[in-house]
């Protein structure tokens, strides 16, 4: 079943990081993603490159709307020509499988017209 179809569970502290050695396979899914390392916690990260502001904004918005849909929030920057959205599970400062389908999610966003 392809990451986007899936839905967010709820995430706790005590809910398991995706371990390591699933990060190849899940990357596979959503290539434009970037693993990064901030403050010793792994994220994922992708520039979306948008032509103009307010196609920025809106699609920012189309962002926090799945983002509230499945009650997972991103981190987004949004600055003229492109969106950096950031995903990873503060509740357990690293990546859960929720991240890696809203990346996923956001993919599919990005394009649809």
């Amino acid at each position: 079943m392809p990451l986007s179809t899936e839905r967010c569970v709820a995430c706790h502290e005590d809910a398991p990081r995706v371990p390591d050695d699933q990060f190849p396979d899940l990357l596979r899914e959503i290539p434009d993603w970037s693993l990064i390392e901030v403050d010793r916690v792994k994220r994922l990260q992708r520039v979306f490159r948008i032509k103009g502001w307010r196609p920025a904004v809106a699609f920012t918005n189309r962002v926090a709307d799945i983002a509230d849909e499945e009650d997972h929030h991103p981190a987004i920057l949004t600055e003229w020509g492109k969106v950096t959205v950031t995903w990873w599970t503060h509740a357990i400062k690293g990546l859960h499988r929720n991240d890696f389908i809203m990346a996923a999610k956001t993919d599919e966003l990005f394009e649809q017209p």
